[in-house]
């Protein structure tokens, strides 16, 4: 059980959020098997209330940037606070996201406020954003298996997406995850290295 833990440790120590994208195409049935595995997420009262919409088609991909990018001027332009500017200053971010189109695959993670266990039902979902992060997370650990760099895009607000994707307004978009090999030239800043160790983030109460 021990090496079972450290494997999945070891796999993960690699893992890094990558702006720099090729363009390599990555295959259909790969992005739905991380899909599946993101979809076994434990969730409130297993509705299992997400949605994913994986966007491979240039035109959209196309769509997203401009909007993405429209939102991100406004963001970097006086909508953030210095204090958060400062923040993201060591990543080197700004408006401009060319990996939007680069990058052959994007996911687009949606919330649904309601829902069900099975298709075609309408209950209140529980939960929603812990049951959506979880999936989220889960989507990240099985694309870093696979051998596929990913990025956790958050342009806001994200309205955006649930025009582009055709969502209902039932369901709030949750997450941009940039999805594709990294490029030849692919760097990540100092800044990301840095994780807390392990007195750092838990406390054991035996």
């Amino acid at each position: 059980m021990q090496a079972r833990a450290q494997a999945v440790l070891d796999t993960l120590l690699t893992r890094r959020s990558i702006r720099d994208f090729s363009d390599e195409p990555v295959p259909r049935d790969l992005i739905e098997t991380c899909i599946r595995a993101a979809g076994t997420a434990p969730s409130g009262a297993n509705h299992q209330p997400w949605h994913f919409v994986a966007i491979s088609n240039s035109e959209t991909k196309r769509q997203i940037r401009m909007a993405a990018e429209a939102e991100e001027a406004e963001f970097y332009g006086g909508r953030a606070s210095e204090e958060w500017l400062d923040a993201l200053a060591p990543l080197g971010t700004d408006a401009s996201k060319p990996f939007l189109e680069t990058a052959p695959w994007l996911i687009a993670v949606f919330a649904q406020r309601r829902g069900g266990e099975t298709p075609g039902q309408d209950k209140k979902n529980y939960y929603v954003t812990e049951s959506v992060g979880l999936a989220t997370g889960m989507l990240i650990t099985a694309l870093h298996s696979a051998g596929l760099g990913t990025l956790t895009h958050t342009p806001a607000p994200m309205g955006f997406l649930t025009e582009i994707c055709g969502r209902p307004k039932s369901e709030k978009p949750f997450v941009l995850m940039v999805v594709g090999y990294p490029a030849i030239d692919c760097t990540i800043p100092k800044h990301a290295l840095i994780k807390k160790d392990l007195p750092e983030i838990t406390t054991f109460m035996e």
